[in-house]
């Protein structure tokens, strides 16, 4: 490929996000919740296991601890009981104990709207906060994940594409340093549900692929 200039990238990635726009209208969430703190405990819990599985726990578990409060005075063994089907669930409910725990002492169970306040809660990154404030709040949000890592990656929407273990901060400024910041939380989305849908890890499905005719990598797998 052509050297692509900084100018010309940028361009190209506008334009293929707006195929994106077209291909998913509508992106969600892929978690169920309905408050900032069911959204919060539910990322946490999505570490190491599909969103989807997560949906199966987390009803009971909501029913079960509805507050902050609630969840830090819970039963270790009744929280693991519930969250057993997700893995790793003796450290998930250690985690979430201590998370609802800060939360309780530190916000009066309620769950912060700030990147510096949330990021300061245990057990909760960058990725986490910027679901929360994007979907629960509204207030921009850019969640890097695996699919978003990928993704960026193959489309060389980034500088350091080539990178094997990129950071996921850089990867946050770069991308979103491209976009008004009112399109953070949906970009995130409509890479997510294209990486799950064609931009597979494995084996992309470069044929049907949208951004094919553009793409750097298309055939490359």
């Amino acid at each position: 490929m052509v050297r692509e200039s900084k100018r010309a990238r940028q361009a190209r990635m506008h334009d293929e996000y707006a195929i994106l726009r077209e291909v998913f209208p509508a992106p969600e969430c892929a978690l169920h919740f309905s408050n900032p703190l069911q959204l919060l405990i539910a990322t946490v819990l999505s570490a190491q296991t599909t969103d989807r599985r997560v949906n199966t726990v987390t009803p009971e578990l909501f029913a079960r601890f509805p507050e902050a409060a609630d969840l830090a005075a819970a039963n270790p063994q009744e929280v693991e009981d519930i969250i057993h089907p997700l893995g790793f669930y003796r450290s998930k409910t250690k985690h979430l104990l201590g998370l609802a725990v800060a939360l309780d002492e530190r916000f009066g169970g309620e769950v912060p709207r700030t990147m510096k306040e949330l990021t300061s809660l245990p057990g909760v990154g960058r990725k986490t906060a910027n679901v929360v404030l994007g979907n629960a709040f509204g207030i921009p949000g850019f969640p890097v994940d695996t699919h978003v890592m990928r993704v960026t990656g193959r489309l060389r929407w980034r500088s350091d594409w080539r990178d094997a273990h990129p950071d996921p901060v850089a990867v946050e400024r770069e991308i979103t340093a491209c976009f008004p910041p009112g399109e953070w939380t949906d970009l995130s989305h409509r890479l997510i549900l294209f990486g799950r849908a064609t931009c597979h890890a494995r084996r992309p499905d470069c044929v049907e692929c949208p951004l094919a005719a553009t793409c750097p990598a298309a055939g490359a797998a």
